[in-house]
């Protein structure tokens, strides 16, 4: 299943992804008094119970809403914990002059750095090296602590796309990288969470393009640490929880790894399209 969030006014209603357009599930709940408002972290954390609830209404609903008029939120708009891992791709860790690490890096990033496909991106006025990084996110679907890699999949329940932005020169002030990673809106995702079951996370082709130009283009298969030894390797030193968000990692072709001269820094008004195989893409402009 395809998941959404949007806005109807200022609440924000789930969504269900068809061919035709979105459902709204507040709309067809309101035909059935007997059920509940769901968030989409509720879903998560009763999905076994909810699922065939789901299905029930991608078969029998009542109304379409063309996609185009969606005014998109996050597709996770509160997640306990947001964590990324940095130099995840051999050719990215080639381009920007660093070591292979012998462990995943992780790092964070807060809610105030969630952003929705569509949404402008208004960029800080306290840096000038702005830089994209197209990943795949994971988000997880049960409490996981101490979990093997063998099972650790089992334990997501969807995938989504994600804009892991950077500002470079924050980033690179201390050893610490968070200041240039968790500004405001520096994390948009969506626009659907899809459902593990019709993900491969392993083998999904991946593409930033910039005003139209193909800045990177590569496979997950080319991770250095596959998302199954992600979340087995984070799960024996901090519970995961369900709705946390797992940023994966980016591949060749940042800003970053271009020679000094042409480092041409994202600037408002450039429009950056993310587009992962059977996710969808994930579509910010710089205002």
């Amino acid at each position: 299943m395809k998941f959404v969030n949007f806005y109807s006014g200022e609440k924000i209603h789930l969504g269900l992804k068809t061919d035709r357009g979105i459902i709204d599930i507040q709309a067809e709940e309101a035909n059935n008094n007997s059920l509940n408002h769901y968030s989409m972290e509720q879903v998560i954390q009763s999905w076994e119970k909810m699922q065939p609830f789901f299905e029930e209404i991608l078969t029998n609903h009542s109304k379409i809403i063309p996609e185009e008029s969606i005014h998109f939120a996050p597709t996770i708009c509160h997640p306990e914990k947001i964590l990324c891992v940095g130099l995840n791709y051999q050719s990215h860790i080639e381009e920007s002059k660093m070591d292979v690490p012998k462990f995943p890096v992780i790092f964070s990033k807060f809610n105030n750095a969630l952003a929705a496909h569509k949404e402008k991106i208004a960029l800080p006025t306290s840096a000038q090296k702005f830089d994209y990084e197209a990943e795949l996110v994971i988000i997880i679907g049960k409490e996981a602590m101490n979990i093997a890699k063998d099972d650790a999949l089992s334990y997501v329940f969807g995938y989504t796309i994600g804009n892991d932005l950077s500002a470079r020169d924050l980033q690179m002030r201390t050893s610490q990288w968070l200041i240039g990673k968790s500004c405001d809106g520096f994390a948009p995702i969506g626009p659907y969470l899809v459902t593990a079951d019709e993900i491969d996370p392993g083998h999904l082709n991946i593409q930033c393009e910039v005003n139209g130009e193909i800045r990177q283009q590569s496979n997950t298969k080319h991770m250095i640490f596959s998302c199954a030894e992600i979340i087995s390797y984070i799960s024996h030193f901090m519970t995961l929880k369900p709705g946390d968000l797992i940023f994966t990692g980016t591949p060749e072709g940042v800003i970053l790894g271009f020679p000094e001269k042409k480092q041409f820094w994202l600037k408002s008004g450039d429009n950056i399209r993310i587009s992962i195989e059977n996710l969808g893409e994930l579509f910010n402009k710089i205002s």
